[in-house]
């Protein structure tokens, strides 16, 4: 019977593998394991390299158990690797959590360690979730970190370091005082950058608005620039003109320095003479500016700017005539005599006889009202 038992054993697993219910040693449940309970997730970590992680390692939450890996296979993208995870349904994790792989020991086993995040944590972990690559990470190799040790100490600078401190010995040997000077002299211009930090944040600011404006202005500058090309072209082709209105100008330049030179003592008589004359003018204040207002329409007052239209004037003048009045004087006065055109009209009351009045001939009719219109014409200048 014992030597059936081998037998009856392989028999057993390969019914097993001809069901379909087999898959190896990985789809074993392995004693000690994460207690999954009955209501499992799953969740897919992306790892751009998952190192040695095999099925069946552990997940974990803060050093403690709570799933297993149950699959890893290649992404579509043939970039990375997809972790699928069975995580305990008890346990719950934000939607925005980490999967990070991590080793127990040095030489311990790969694990799966999923954190919630720093700061911000949102939603929680369902299944189906997906990690993405940007929130999963790995420790760095034993082997890594022992190759870069190897590559410094053989291939890096550890070698050249005698080297190096000999040179800087050779340096600074006999320059102690000028070194320890330009330490003070850096230690003096550390303070003075951090007396000025206010200042320099300042520019560094308008050189940022500088820059933004200039940025908005790139079509314009571009603009300028594809069009400088000619007008350079013309300036080139002026530069012989150009070149000798220079020199002209330095001689110009010449001759006004040397006419000032010489004429200095003059100009500084004059300067002095003048002093009376604009003591004078600041004395007059205001009057000299009303005075000039009335100097080009004298001896009219400065409206009659107004009225004066070239060699014609527009002047609307009224008369209020009392008679009572003026007979009142004619009467008080006796004999009055009025010329007119006509000749001699006497008014009034008295001895003397009226004066004849001669026989001219009718005057013709003057323009603007006759004798008024002609005084009116001879106050304004004779303007009709």
């Amino acid at each position: 019977m014992k030597r059936f038992l081998p037998v009856l054993v392989v028999l057993l697993l390969l019914s097993g593998c001809g069901t379909g219910g087999f898959s190896g040693l990985y789809s074993t449940p392995l004693p000690g394991g994460a207690d999954l309970g009955d209501h499992p997730y799953q969740v897919v970590g992306q790892f751009s390299d998952v190192l040695d992680l095999v099925p069946q390692a552990s997940v974990k939450v803060n050093d403690v158990a709570v799933g297993r890996v149950d699959k890893i296979e290649l992404a579509p993208d043939t970039r990375s690797a997809l972790v699928t995870m069975r995580v305990n349904g008890d346990v719950h994790l934000p939607a925005n959590s980490y999967a990070d792989l991590r080793q127990s020991s040095l030489l311990g086993e790969k694990f799966v360690e999923l954190r919630q995040p720093n700061e911000g944590a949102t939603g929680t972990l369902t299944n189906g979730a997906t990690i993405p690559l940007s929130r999963t990470n790995r420790n760095p190799e034993v082997e890594e970190v022992l190759g870069a040790l190897s590559l410094l100490l053989n291939g890096g600078g550890i070698n050249q370091l005698a080297d190096i401190t000999r040179e800087l010995n050779k340096a600074l040997t006999g320059n102690e005082a000028e070194i320890r000077a330009l330490l003070s002299r850096v230690d003096q211009l550390a303070t003075e950058l951090d007396g000025q930090k206010s200042d320099i944040i300042r520019a560094i600011d308008g050189l940022n608005r500088l820059s933004s404006t200039l940025n908005d202005q790139t079509a314009n500058l571009t603009n300028a620039l594809d069009n400088l090309a000619p007008g350079l072209q013309v300036v080139n082709e002026q530069r012989d003109e150009l070149v000798g209105m220079l020199q002209s100008l330095d001689r110009l330049s010449g001759v006004a320095v040397d006419t000032v030179n010489k004429s200095r003592d003059q100009l500084i008589d004059n300067l002095k003479a003048l002093t009376p004359t604009l003591q004078k003018l600041a004395e007059a204040g205001n009057n000299l500016p009303t005075a000039l207002k009335i100097l080009p329409t004298y001896p009219l007052p400065d409206v009659a700017g107004d009225v004066v239209k070239g060699d014609y004037a527009n002047v609307r003048a009224r008369l209020d005539l009392d008679l009572s009045e003026i007979f009142q004087n004619v009467t008080n006065a006796g004999r009055v005599q009025v010329s007119t055109p006509a000749g001699t009209i006497q008014l009034g009351g008295g001895s003397a006889p009226p004066l004849p009045l001669p026989q001219q001939p009718a005057a013709p009719p003057q323009p603007n009202g006759g004798v008024l219109g002609d005084l009116l014409g001879t106050l304004l200048g004779g303007g009709h």
